[in-house]
């Protein structure tokens, strides 16, 4: 517990113990009104002091004021009547802030564990510079510098190791505990902690760009992105505290005026004034203005604590009423490791028309291009050297990547197409079908067709019960979208149990597919469910961004995925889909449970309270009881591993 909330809880105990006693003790007239007056400051002076600043400042109408107002009247009325029956004001003082030390000490829980869940912020960094090593903060790191991690160390900076290997802890970046085994060539990122042998790292970013840095930035910004029900509280506390303000006052005023001119029975001003107040202490807004922002917060630190990174509550709320999904597929659904298991009509030897496709792919990161690569190294013996070495010492020149259809180089002296069917149409060479299934790169030479390479993936292990668990959450429309054949998508759908499969696909035919399935949603269900694409995060980024809610898969360290998602999953498991859509809804499920709740028993102890069937302690009730049950609610959107 921090200072100022040991402070005020020792200011709750002092008032208290004071409460008690003064209720013991026989006293009367003004003597009385100064020794409750004591404990009533003591508890409750910086509500008034906050009270009085908001008016200066001309902001009115929040708790502050409510509870000013209703302890002062409540006393006021007290001295009037000369019944000496302070109690009420000083209790309703005592146990409102008694629930704002609970309300604070629950924020400052949650704020705890996900602090903890994200602790992935380094304090330093070992630097190496002319054979010494000094410990530096990480922002004075620069790109291309050598760091040392030691067993039991955080991974300052993104990096590649130069020296060494290890098994890394990503858990607090993936929730997986299950430890990554990395060696000289790997990529590391920041945030990781090494678990056991000494790495030399050579740092590929500087440290504000670093996976940790975004991360920590992702996850402290989302707050800032409302979802429609905090702005719907947001608006509806900015209306209601001064309507309930403007009612408690007709409540005083106008049932005495009526008693007494119309009715002739007396102005019965202490009765109804009392009523009024009454009516302000239940009328206080704090139970939904902190426990529905407080629901989202803990939603979004549970999801964190899964490796799910959900950039607002706003995307979170989307990702609850998400119906429709649609995935990429090579690298979300499949892992993307790709092995060339077949040569077909190659006019060349095998080994030669590979070396053509990997001269031709050399300088291309994508998956494809490096089994070829891999394929030849293989086929060439040529473990430990470079695919360049082997290709020859010529340069490859002329590179012209095609995006959705392949690769055209110029390498010894031949003009080298790379790539799908229609690559082969674009260059004037008649491609040869496959029977097997697969990933089929049709080769090219100067415009003649040179025979084609058979590439297989493979599903990943959770895939097809990703996609069974989906639709156990209420997901009621599967859709692949891929560049690849109608043969390979059909094959890989069935395989998965994807209700559709679009084929053959550019990455504008996706953003259209996307679009059609939007359109499709939209006039199916009003509006009221949402479309979310899974993709990973890099070659699909106009599609993430297009959808209602765009999910990066397999997205640990890829600055694409967390600029373009709107939902991060840190590992590749494609079981986090339907994780963080149950995550979604039962935090959803908690912030309606508030909000019904909460203003549920607001307006019937209002009513209570109108009629004078309510008083002072049911209020309080209404006030402290109604936010304590509701904060308690809240946190439970934290806890998520059983979701």
């Amino acid at each position: 517990m921090n200072k100022k909330k040991r402070k005020m809880l020792i200011r709750i105990i002092i008032a208290a113990v004071l409460l008690v006693v003064l209720h013991f003790l026989k006293t009367d007239g003004w003597v009385r009104f100064v020794l409750y007056l004591i404990p009533y400051l003591i508890v409750g002076y910086d509500i008034l002091f906050k009270a009085g600043k908001n008016i200066l400042n001309h902001q009115v109408f929040d708790e502050c004021f409510l509870m000013t107002v209703a302890t002062i009247g409540a006393i006021a009325l007290a001295l009037i009547s000369k019944s000496g029956d302070y109690t009420e004001a000083v209790a309703v003082m005592l146990f409102y802030q008694t629930g704002e030390l609970f309300q604070s000490y629950a924020v400052g829980k949650s704020r705890r564990n996900i602090t903890d869940l994200m602790d992935i912020r380094p304090d330093y960094a070992n630097l190496e510079e002319d054979g010494q090593v000094q410990k530096v903060d990480p922002d004075e790191v620069e790109v291309g510098s050598i760091i040392l991690v030691s067993p039991g160390e955080k991974i300052p900076i993104d990096g590649v190791i130069v020296e060494g290997s290890s098994y890394l802890n990503t858990s607090a970046l993936t929730g997986e505990s299950v430890p990554r085994s990395v060696r000289e060539g790997d990529e590391v990122i920041s945030g990781c902690i090494n678990t056991s042998g000494l790495l030399r790292i050579r740092t590929t970013k500087e440290f504000g760009e670093s996976t940790a840095s975004r991360i920590l930035d992702l996850v402290e910004n989302a707050s800032s992105r409302k979802s429609r029900s905090e702005n719907f509280i947001t608006k509806f506390a900015k209306y209601y505290t001064p309507a309930v303000c403007y009612s408690a006052l007709a409540l005083a005023v106008i049932p005495p005026l009526v008693s007494g001119l119309v009715l002739g029975t007396g102005f019965p001003w202490g009765t109804w004034i009392y009523r009024a107040l009454t009516f302000l202490v239940i009328s206080c807004p704090c139970a939904l203005v902190i426990s529905i922002p407080l629901s989202f917060f803990a939603g979004l630190g549970g999801a964190s604590q899964e490796g799910v990174l959900i950039k607002g509550s706003n995307y979170l709320e989307a990702l609850s009423k998400t119906r429709t999904v649609a995935f990429d597929k090579t690298g979300t659904m499949t892992q993307g490791v790709f092995r060339v298991s077949g040569v077909h009509h190659s006019i060349y030897p095998d080994e030669e028309l590979l070396r053509l496709a990997a001269a031709a792919e050399s300088y291309s990161s994508h998956p494809i291009s490096k089994s070829l690569r891999e394929a030849y190294l293989s086929l060439a013996g040529g473990e430990g050297t470079s695919p360049e070495d082997l290709i020859s010492g010529d340069q490859v020149t002329d590179v012209e990547e095609i995006s959705g259809h392949g690769v055209i180089a110029t390498f010894e002296g031949k003009r080298i197409a790379c790539g799908n069917s229609r690559l082969m149409t674009r260059v004037g060479a008649e491609p040869m079908d496959c029977h097997d299934t697969g990933t089929l790169v049709h080769v090219a030479v100067d415009g003649r067709y040179a025979g084609h390479i058979l590439i297989s993936d493979q599903l990943k292990p959770n895939a097809a019960e990703a996609v069974q668990a989906l639709k156990k959450r209420g997901v009621s429309r599967t859709v692949m979208l891929t560049g690849d054949s109608a043969e390979v998508g059909e094959h890989v759908a069935a395989q998965l149990g994807i209700d559709e499969v679009r084929t053959e696909l550019l990455p504008e035919n996706k953003v259209e597919e996307i679009e059609r399935l939007l359109s499709e949603e939209a006039s199916a269900s009003g509006g009221k469910f949402k479309v979310a694409f899974v993709g990973d995060g890099i070659n699909d980024a106009p599609v993430l961004s297009r959808a209602d809610v765009g999910i990066a898969m397999g997205a640990l360290g890829s600055d694409a995925a967390i600029e373009a998602a709107d939902v991060v999953l840190m590992d590749d498991d494609p079981l986090k889909i339907s994780k963080a859509i149950g995550i979604a809804r039962k935090c959803m499920r908690i912030v309606y449970e508030n909000i019904v709740f909460a203003i549920g028993v607001k307006l019937i102890c209002l009513l209570l309270g109108a009629l004078g069937i309510a008083g002072m302690w049911l209020a309080i009730f209404a006030d402290v009881g109604v936010m304590v049950i509701a904060v308690l609610n809240a946190i439970r959107a934290l806890f998520v591993k059983n979701v």
